[in-house]
């Protein structure tokens, strides 16, 4: 796999809005606006929020409002969902969305499409769906797009808008049902990081290669279109870049023992119980496996593990995910990524 330069390849920012400590829900709010913002002086391509409901570490529970916010504040970033979650909404209603969206922003909306339900069953309860309720997302995802194309038979209003650009958070089948509908896709996880041994290396990411050999072109897309996500946090020195995604890796080792996410802590509280040996070997395992998920480090560390990953998949664009603690720290990860891709 031939390293590939990052020059001039599309950057984009995904961000959670992870609850922090000591920090209330609407001054993290306040807080990815500003984000937003900055990343559009800085050159990023889009930013995106997510859906997440019910989860005491995340404040994002309604990616289409705070899209409104970001995209009133802003003037020429693109402004996405990372994703919605289909499953959670009806397709009318989702269309309707992105349509009121696009005619208030035109041609600076995306919507990102993602099949998960509630994380606990209290939650799908609250959300009048089950765990099946994913099963239904392509049935759901063709429905959608008759309401965005205009074939349905009623319309999805506002009529007088751009054409909104569609992605699936895609794993396995997701994979197939993007190309088969001509739509792009947005991958992340272990799979990007799974390149085989030194003796025996992929050639390259199987799913996306059978994304692109399935793909049919739609009125969204004409070709393939691969989008990759990971954790990215650039420092001046590894262990400061280190620090900056400690604190989501711990929250996300300890939600596999106290069955949910929590809001993100300073570093030095982690360090002090690692220190005070409060921290099992588990934990440290869960973060270990974490950690190596990601890409972090000195700016020239994190270019040859963006290249290299990029290589592997043949990634259109990256997209920069992660939740930090440190906001000092986010800003500086935020101007060092940028200049990666300048």
């Amino acid at each position: 796999m031939t390293p590939h330069s990052l020059s001039g390849l599309p950057v984009s920012l995904l961000d959670r809005a992870n609850s922090l400590t000591g920090v209330t829900e609407s001054e993290v709010l306040g807080g990815v606006i500003a984000r937003a913002r900055r990343a559009e002086t800085l050159g990023y391509r889009r930013f995106w929020v997510a859906e997440h409901h019910g989860v005491p570490g995340i404040a994002g529970s309604a990616p289409t409002l705070l899209m409104t916010a970001i995209a009133a504040a802003t003037e020429h970033l693109r402004v996405g969902s990372g994703g919605v979650m289909l499953p959670n909404h009806q397709p009318l209603v989702v269309a309707e969305q992105a349509a009121t969206l696009q005619a208030l922003f035109r041609g600076r909306i995306d919507l990102g499409l993602g099949r998960s339900v509630g994380f606990t069953p209290a939650v799908r309860r609250a959300l009048r769906r089950d765990k099946d309720a994913a099963q239904q997302f392509p049935d759901d995802l063709a429905e959608l797009l008759t309401y965005l194309g205009g074939t349905a038979d009623i319309a999805a209003r506002p009529q007088d808008h751009a054409a909104t650009p569609v992605f699936v958070l895609a794993t396995g089948q997701g994979l197939r049902w993007a190309a088969e509908a001509g739509l792009a896709v947005v991958v992340g996880g272990p799979s990007l990081f799974q390149r085989g041994t030194p003796a025996a290396p992929l050639a390259g990411h199987e799913g996306l290669a059978r994304y692109r050999r399935d793909f049919r072109p739609s009125r969204w897309f004409a070709e393939p279109y691969v989008i990759v996500s990971a954790t990215l946090a650039a420092a001046d020195t590894p262990q400061a870049a280190r620090d900056l995604v400690l604190p989501e890796a711990w929250a996300l080792a300890q939600s596999r023992v106290a069955g949910e996410f929590r809001p993100l802590v300073p570093v030095a509280e982690i360090k002090a119980l690692h220190d005070a040996g409060s921290a099992t070997e588990r934990d440290r395992r869960r973060v270990a496996e974490s950690l190596a998920t990601g890409i972090h480090g000195t700016p020239e560390q994190v270019r040859r593990g963006v290249e290299a990953l990029v290589a592997f998949t043949g990634a259109d664009e990256v997209l920069v995910t992660g939740g930090m603690s440190d906001a000092a720290g986010q800003r500086r990860s935020d101007d060092l990524v940028a200049g990666l891709f300048a």
